[in-house]
């Protein structure tokens, strides 16, 4: 079977060929954005896949292909359309709101260090 390997989290999960990449986050507990619940139309569940690991996934479908466009030569997948083929590395971007208060209690520790 093949594993589906996430980072930053480094966490692993087996599945079957043709299996999502959103379902394989689940088995993995790791957390992927998604609002539609895998329809591919809120389109927030985009993970990148490392350059040279794209065969590990089936090829893009029309609706996916028509949704990413261009962002797909950039190793960009949905993960609700992206099925499993091999082993893979999968990418999930940090959430927007975790990212901007990381970057805040970034800051204030940084003032904080500049008053010392």
């Amino acid at each position: 079977m093949p594993k589906v390997t996430f980072l930053p989290d480094n966490r692993s999960a087996e599945v079957r060929p043709g299996t999502t990449v959103l379902e394989a986050s689940r088995r993995a507990r790791v957390n992927v954005r998604t609002r539609c619940g895998g329809l591919a139309a809120c389109l927030m569940c985009k993970v990148q896949v490392p350059p040279g690991q794209e065969a590990a996934l089936q090829a893009p479908g029309t609706a996916e292909s028509r949704k990413i466009g261009d962002l797909l030569q950039e190793g960009i997948r949905l993960s609700c359309q992206a099925r499993v083929r091999g082993d893979v590395t999968v990418i999930v971007p940090e959430d927007p709101l975790r990212a901007a208060i990381r970057k805040q209690l970034e800051e204030q520790q940084r003032e904080r260090d500049e008053l010392w």
